[in-house]
């Protein structure tokens, strides 16, 4: 890999930190402990929804520079979104017995995101 596309993949990375802490900093606002598996929700679904406008625009469409693709989809959602706190989240759910809400955050997790990265590619694709 290109030194560019180092780059392009810690400049994204840092971005999507950010705004990843940025999101889990608005549900601690609340002080709420019973939302802690919203903001890895948020984030995945967001995530979701860029990475399907992102595979159009940048993979089916080329519409920029190959190191585009590596700043978006590898850095900046690469660390935006994540499976292993999506897990941990449903891990408390198990351990705190909350069987239906696990099974809830779950499924409908992996239907939303899908759903999301669907929308994103069907609405860029249509809006082009």
């Amino acid at each position: 890999m290109q030194a560019t596309h180092w780059i392009a993949v810690a400049a994204g990375g840092a971005l999507g930190a950010v705004l990843r802490a940025f999101i889990y900093e608005l549900f601690v606002l609340t002080r709420n402990p019973h939302l802690h598996h919203y903001p890895t929700l948020t984030v995945n679904l967001v995530g979701s929804v860029i990475m399907g406008v992102c595979w159009y625009l940048l993979v089916e469409k080329a519409m920029l520079p190959p190191a585009w693709k590596i700043f978006v989809m590898t850095g900046f959602l690469g660390a935006l979104t994540t499976f292993s706190t999506f897990s941990l989240d449903l891990m408390r759910l198990l351990q705190s017995d909350q069987l239906l809400t696990a099974l809830a955050y779950g499924v409908g997790s992996v239907l939303l995101c899908l759903l999301g990265t669907w929308l994103g590619y069907q609405g860029i694709r249509w809006a082009l």
